[in-house]
């Protein structure tokens, strides 16, 4: 067991809110953390002391903090458990923004990782199952909001099967749209089919999760095209042009 995974949810808040002030505003003061948290100074001095203490983040009075390499690693998993959290409440579960952040705050200290892997698992299957997809997360939604009735649930059961007569008459299978990972535009996802790298690069990229069958999403493109920074699996990552070239992907709606 690491000293990062003998944090107070308290603690990690303190992480969260550190590593969010450095990519907001590059520095981070004791001022800054408590504004952010609703918390007095005397509070921000403790849990700073308590976090050095631990090697999570550099610190000392009247200066500025910085997250040490460990601390990094343990912010971004507290919100990574975050953003699957409320992606899931969002995009699965229909739930508004704002509850679905409140609750993923709740949540994330506390989920174990087998449970946080299976909800990214699950709302990947929904995106790519030909009996899920965004229709059948909608039909969900109104069924919280409207209490459909048996007869909604027939309309529903007779357009599915509409919808696979068409696909059988297409030759069996919807056409699969085949692209490059570097192809996409930033907020268009794609489930991988096959990764075009050897040696080094071929390690890097599975290690990242960039595996056949996980969804990616891109997130930024550089202004020349390179780097492109992608989400998969809940981790933010950065890939080199030629890395997301050799990306086979289908492209998701």
């Amino acid at each position: 067991m690491t000293l990062a995974d003998t944090l107070t949810a308290s603690l990690e808040d303190y992480l969260e809110a550190i590593f969010h002030i450095i990519a907001e505003k590059q520095a981070v003061r004791p001022k800054d953390i408590a504004k952010r948290l609703k918390v007095s100074n005397s509070s921000v001095t403790g849990a700073l002391r308590s976090l050095a203490d631990k090697e999570l983040i550099n610190y000392a009075p009247y200066d500025v903090i910085s997250l040490t390499p460990t601390g990094k690693i343990a912010a971004k998993d507290v919100i990574r458990r975050h953003e699957v959290l409320s992606d899931f409440f969002v995009k699965v579960l229909a739930v508004e923004e704002r509850d679905a952040d409140k609750a993923a705050c709740q949540m994330e200290h506390s989920i174990p990782k087998i449970i946080l892997e299976r909800f990214i698992q699950f709302a990947e299957f929904i995106e790519v199952c030909p009996r899920g997809g965004s229709k059948w997360i909608a039909g969900f939604g109104s069924h919280c909001d409207h209490d459909d009735t048996q007869e909604n649930c027939e309309r529903c059961i007779s357009t599915t099967l509409e919808d696979v007569k068409q696909r059988r008459q297409q030759g069996g299978q919807k056409a699969m749209t085949a692209a490059r990972l570097k192809d996409l535009k930033p907020g268009q996802k794609g489930k991988v089919l096959k990764v075009n790298a050897r040696g080094e690069t071929n390690k890097r990229i599975v290690e990242m999760g960039v595996t056949p069958g996980a969804v990616v999403k891109v997130e930024r493109v550089a202004p020349l095209g390179d780097p492109i920074d992608i989400k998969v699996k809940g981790y933010h990552l950065s890939l080199r042009k030629e890395e997301a070239d050799g990306i086979e992907i289908e492209t998701l709606a």
